[in-house]
């Protein structure tokens, strides 16, 4: 047992590490995990002692409420290293606070913040060893919460699992990609859980993601279930377009997700001098942008991706090839965005939490 702040967490330590076997150079996303993960059952009405436990697989009841009612939510962070081993966290209270909007929306009971804070920090020093320096290289934070209740009559859970685990990272998403705009098939709806990291969400993009690549695209730029005019978001990303030196993203709503990295690139982009609307898009209005050579740059944003720039897109048989730019805006705002994140450059937003 060790004490942190005015919580307890119940620790086991893994007896052995996997980090020898791991070749940090060749990651596949997702697929290495760390030495220890965090755990916190819900029962009886409220949050149980907090614990971290090597990582491990689960024995979970067939009938347990998230299998067959889909009640999961999900977020995604990461940590840094910088050259003095130092560990930081980028906008932690921002997932956080993200968390528990979406446990919200899914009849779900929100994480208590200290423990939120004190279980990712207790177990960030512990695998601290994962974290590996230089830009580009992060530890991927996979906090999220599940129903555990072991019934299947159609009604939310009483049982709930809040847990973290940890994958060391690179990027994501190598060089650039091309997308295709949703005609028929849309992401969310309004009054949905569009805005929400509801696991959900992601499974029903499976199918029209895979017929896009079936074409040779590697991602779908989503666009609003009514007229499929209005473009929202790219993929698993929000998604900015540049208009000569305009940058423009849609508006939050009920169908977008309020992205961390959005938020980031918005405040740092105004920081730069570079005008930003945040206002609806429509697929007209690119496509006609794309023709007059107004349109410069597409390029997704996410925690995974942190920028992701996009070649070139169809939307109704036509191919839009993007030109190739030199200090493009995807570049400029994504290597500050990691300085900023690996501590080598000036943070006036306060947005670095060191571990």
């Amino acid at each position: 047992m060790i004490k942190h702040t005015s919580h307890e967490i119940d620790i086991v330590k893994s007896d052995t590490t996997k980090i020898d076997a791991v070749d940090f150079d060749n990651l596949t996303f997702g697929r290495t995990f760390t030495d220890h993960m965090f755990i916190c059952d819900y029962e009886n009405g409220e949050w149980q002692t907090p614990k971290i436990i090597p990582y491990q697989p689960m024995t979970m009841d067939p009938s347990a409420r998230v299998f067959h009612y889909g009640q999961a939510v999900f977020e995604g962070m990461k940590a840094y290293k910088d050259d003095d081993g130092k560990v930081w966290l980028f906008r932690p209270i921002d997932n956080f606070n993200r968390i528990n909007k979406s446990a919200t929306r899914l009849a779900m009971p929100e994480f208590p913040q200290e423990y939120f804070m004190n279980g990712l920090t207790t177990l960030l020093k512990m695998d601290s060893a994962w974290v590996k320096p230089g830009k580009g290289n992060s530890l991927y934070i996979r906090p999220f919460i599940i129903a555990t209740d072991p019934a299947i009559s159609a009604s939310p859970s009483n049982n709930y699992r809040f847990m973290i685990i940890c994958a060391p990272a690179k990027a994501y998403y190598t060089g650039k990609i091309r997308v295709l705009i949703a005609e028929e098939y849309s992401r969310s709806a309004n009054g949905g859980v569009g805005f929400a990291k509801a696991a959900g969400n992601y499974a029903a993009q499976f199918y029209p993601t895979s017929l896009a690549q079936k074409k040779g695209f590697q991602q779908v730029i989503w666009t609003d279930a009514d007229t499929h005019e209005r473009l929202e978001e790219a993929g698993t990303m929000n998604v900015f377009f540049r208009i000569n030196d305009t940058l423009i993203t849609a508006p939050l709503s009920d169908r977008i997700l309020d992205g961390v990295t959005r938020r980031s690139i918005i405040q740092l982009a105004e920081d730069n001098g570079i005008e930003v609307q945040v206002r609806p898009i429509t697929v007209t209005e690119i496509k006609e942008a794309s023709k007059n050579g107004s349109l410069k740059e597409i390029f997704g944003a996410g925690t995974a991706v942190v920028i992701s720039p996009i070649s070139a897109f169809e939307h109704a048989d036509e191919l839009f090839e993007l030109p190739t730019i030199e200090n493009s805006y995807a570049d400029t705002l994504k290597d500050k965005m990691l300085n900023i994140q690996h501590n080598m450059d000036e943070d006036k937003h306060g947005w670095r939490y060191q571990v």
